[in-house]
């Protein structure tokens, strides 16, 4: 089976799952895959291993695009009439982005973004980075210089933790705590306790006690202001939230045979379900192949001399030892991958499912990403 259908008919394509799964593969080879197809692909990572560029053989990236040469795709032997693009996700940049476009002043949008607890709140808060991957992403989206977005996602902890991203990040700046401040600060810009209740007041003058007021009166101020821009923060959260399930979006749910890997992808495969969502595809990576009867050791020592291999003593008996060791991981993989099989059985939607076999090698230049996106999407024209 092939993904090549979700990589000419959708705009975005999320690659999901937990750590460890060989997701940030699974992604660069899917826009490699795109990109021999003359697709213009934009790579974009907020995995902050940055074992993408590994994969790609840059040397590192960042927040700017960086197009990956023709030069580099033909010394590896690769025809690529398209274009790969890649990009890291920088949080702070993009909420830097999302302050200037909606703040109410050049005065306003100055005072958040020198607010000492603004980089906190930009880099740092529960859910940050997941709604400022969404966001870049949406707004990726409307530039027209790219076909086709394939989004890393980091590994996820909460299998809603990006769907959910706007609604939380919502949610946080609308908070009762957020709301306490807005209250305390008078329109003077001077931070009063006297207009709360005396419950909340010993609160917060504990918390000043502790901090200094110095801090109560920088986040007093840093609340007034994101009140200010709060509107259109909302409405563009709901934007974000609203892009993230439309038809033009393809979810990718990446694996291995892993037991606990399996039943994490199972666990966002039904949350999907349960938001109607498709699950358009599964991928399941370093899977062993189930092999057939293991050769004696005449056949063995047969296939080596074919291959001129000397490996002395007792290489045989290795050899041996090392396919009967094959076998049985070929056996406890396809073992494990029938919960994920029967899985997919359930429900409305037919997802593509592609297994990808163990390589003898990690995966770290761009013909062995090569050898990934043919397994994904079928052979590159040529």
């Amino acid at each position: 089976m092939s993904l090549l259908p979700l990589l000419e008919t959708r705009r975005i394509v999320l690659c999901v799952g937990s750590g460890g799964v060989g997701k940030t593969t699974t992604s660069a080879a899917l826009a490699l895959a795109a990109a021999q197809r003359g697709r213009r692909v934009l790579c974009l990572t907020i995995d902050p291993a940055r074992r993408l560029a590994q994969s790609l053989g840059i040397d590192a990236m960042s927040s700017d695009a960086h197009e990956v040469s023709r030069e580099r795709f033909e010394a590896a032997g690769l025809h690529v009439p398209g274009s790969l693009t890649v990009m890291m996700l920088d949080t702070k940049r993009t909420f830097d982005e999302l302050v200037v476009r909606h703040a109410s002043s050049v005065e306003a949008r100055d005072r958040i973004l020198g607010n000492r607890l603004y980089g906190y709140l930009s880099t740092s808060l529960a859910g940050t980075q997941e709604y400022m991957a969404m966001e870049k992403l949406h707004a990726l989206e409307r530039d027209a210089a790219w076909d086709l977005i394939v989004l890393d996602t980091p590994p996820t902890a909460n299998a809603l933790d990006f769907l959910d991203a706007p609604e939380r990040m919502v949610d946080a700046l609308d908070s009762a705590v957020m709301r306490w401040f807005l209250t305390a600060f008078e329109a003077s810009g001077k931070l009063s306790l006297n207009l709360l209740a005396r419950s909340t007041a010993v609160i917060l003058r504990g918390i000043g006690k502790l901090t200094g007021a110095g801090f109560l009166r920088a986040m007093a101020e840093l609340v007034v202001e994101l009140n200010d821009l709060f509107g259109g923060f909302r409405e563009r959260a709901r934007e974000v939230s609203a892009a993230l399930r439309g038809p033009h979006v393809a979810y990718v749910l990446v694996t291995s045979p892993d037991p606990m890997s399996i039943r994490e992808v199972l666990y966002f495969s039904e949350r999907l379900r349960e938001l109607g969502m498709p699950r358009d595809a599964f991928v399941v990576n370093r899977v062993h192949p189930q092999g057939g009867p293991v050769p004696d050791a005449h056949a063995v020592a047969e296939a080596l001399a074919e291959q001129g291999l000397a490996l002395g003593p007792g290489a045989e008996a290795r050899v041996l030892a090392a396919a009967a060791d094959e076998a049985r991981r070929g056996e406890l993989d396809a073992l494990h991958l029938e919960e994920l099989r029967v899985a997919m059985l359930g429900g409305t939607d037919r997802p593509l499912r592609v297994d990808v076999p163990a390589f003898a090698r990690d995966v770290h230049d761009l013909r062995a990403l090569a050898a990934v996106a043919s397994v994904l999407a079928g052979p590159p024209p040529r």
